[in-house]
């Protein structure tokens, strides 16, 4: 049985993360801003804690209940995003933080907190996106976002340099288009490949064995091309 905590749990992917590891028998720390749909499943072995990640005093409710509970985490998987589709001149600087606080400086914010509950063989899995892929297709719009998660890609290797020798180990997933409720607000009528519930199998099957084959690599996850 595995300690396992999850961001962005409320629907999408994160949601459907959490029903397999609930279903695997593992034990859940779900985190959220909006915790109640979660709560009201009631699934097996899964503590819900809402949490807006952006907020410290929030984040130290998070370190509240891993301290009183004596928790270990064997695995941590950065999943809570934010989209903006919108032309580059017509952003403000506003938004452009609003997007980084939520993809950069909360999954940073959050490892920080986790580090000391961590083992040398835990497991820090971030969730990017094949836009933060250099060289890879890029769409108008999405500059805050792509380039956002261009530098979770980089926090991850740098942190698997930083802690190679003691752990964690830190491996990053940019994954391509997924047919998720923030897909659809940024992109309506537009229909990804893939649905929420296939993405989080191969989430999870790589976050319980992927820091024994890899550390500090981004895996593409994608089945488009180039």
């Amino acid at each position: 049985m595995k300690h396992i905590v999850i961001t962005g749990t409320s629907r999408g992917i994160g949601l459907e993360l959490v029903k397999i590891f609930s279903g695997m028998g593992h034990k859940v720390l779900a985190i959220s801003r909006n915790f109640r749909p979660l709560q009201e499943l009631n699934l097996p072995g899964v503590e819900v804690v809402g949490c807006d990640i952006n907020r410290p005093d929030d984040l130290d409710q998070v370190l509240i209940y891993l301290q009183n509970n004596a928790a270990k985490v064997d695995v941590l998987i950065n999943n809570a995003g934010a989209i903006l589709n919108k032309g580059f001149a017509e952003t403000t600087l506003e938004e452009f933080r609003r997007v980084y606080e939520t993809n950069v400086f909360g999954v940073a914010g959050l490892i920080q907190l986790l580090l000391p509950f961590m083992e040398k063989t835990g497991h820090v899995v971030n969730i990017s996106s094949m836009g933060g892929i250099q060289g890879s297709m890029k769409f108008p719009g999405l500059s805050a976002y792509s380039s956002s998660k261009g530098a979770v890609i980089t926090l991850t290797e740098m942190l698997a340099e930083e802690y190679k020798e003691t752990g964690p180990i830190f491996n990053v997933l940019a994954l391509g288009a997924v047919q998720t409720e923030m897909l659809a607000e940024a992109f309506p009528g537009y229909i990804a490949p893939l649905k929420p519930a296939e993405m989080a199998e191969y989430i999870a099957n790589f976050s319980l064995t992927g820091h024994k084959f890899f550390n500090g690599k981004v895996l593409q996850v994608s089945n488009s091309t180039p």
